[in-house]
């Protein structure tokens, strides 16, 4: 469990908000949501986090009382510019002004990315599902999420849109095979990551089997890419390291 937690009077400013950006597949869904998935990965209790699911429209709150938002995942497609989805953005960017730590991952790197001034698209690469090895570059040995990590190690991936440009002034730390923006900090607050740290194989498997008529269209075989998922611990912690950093940015 992260530093910080130790009682249940937990303090406001050691909180969590995770703004919800979509719902697992329905096969997934008895597995819980994505705040609840990415929450348990986390290490947080129940207790130290706050949902919004601003894909319904909810508008998320004052960023002050909290120690970092947690940006998630989502089947909707950044460059569709839903309503819900911009106006997210304007208060990823006011929060970010007002030095609130934040996390976006795949929806919500995206959505940082293109929030800040960075571009998404369809990647050129296509589908980009599975276990696959992320690299880190060598700006990550100085980056408080990734320093220390194996300079490549699995994570778990499922997109069909990529961040092609990074925003202005942002480090990209990590790339994979078909993904060359795989993680990037801008400034010192503020991360994406387009694989699913909070993903483990159980959800992989889930992902992979419920796009297998997608796969098969694109000539990809769902079988070997199911055979091929494997845990992805390193991955799992850049999450964890994620919430013990924003815990010593509001307590430092």
């Amino acid at each position: 469990m992260p530093s910080g937690f130790h009682t249940r009077g937990v303090s406001r400013p050691s909180r969590f908000l995770i703004l919800e950006t979509g719902r697992p597949v329905p096969s997934m869904r008895r597995h819980g949501g994505f705040p609840h998935v990415i929450r348990t990965a986390a290490g947080l209790p129940r207790h130290a986090a706050q949902v919004v699911p601003v894909l319904d429209g909810h508008a998320p709150p004052d960023p002050s009382g909290f120690a970092g938002v947690i940006v998630t995942g989502s089947g909707a497609m950044v460059t569709d510019r839903e309503p819900w989805s911009e106006t997210t953005a304007e208060w990823l960017r006011r929060a970010a002004h007002h030095g609130l730590p934040m996390l976006g991952i795949c929806y919500g790197h995206q959505l940082i990315a293109q929030a800040f001034g960075g571009e998404v698209a369809w990647n050129p690469q296509g589908r980009e599902m599975g276990t696959v090895p992320v690299r880190l570059h060598a700006e990550a040995a100085h980056d408080p999420l990734f320093r220390h990590l194996p300079s490549e190690f699995p994570a778990q991936t499922t997109h069909l849109q990529t961040v092609l440009a990074p925003p202005p002034g942002a480090v990209v730390l990590a790339r994979s095979a078909l993904d060359g923006c795989q993680a990037f900090r801008l400034g010192e607050r503020v991360w994406g990551l387009q694989f699913h740290p909070e993903f483990g194989v159980v959800h992989m498997r889930g992902y992979i089997d419920a796009r297998r008529e997608a796969l098969k269209r694109e000539g990809q075989c769902h079988v070997r890419m199911l055979e091929s998922v494997r845990p992805a611990p390193a991955a799992r912690n850049v999450l964890r390291r994620f919430v013990r950093h924003a815990l010593a940015q509001r307590h430092g």
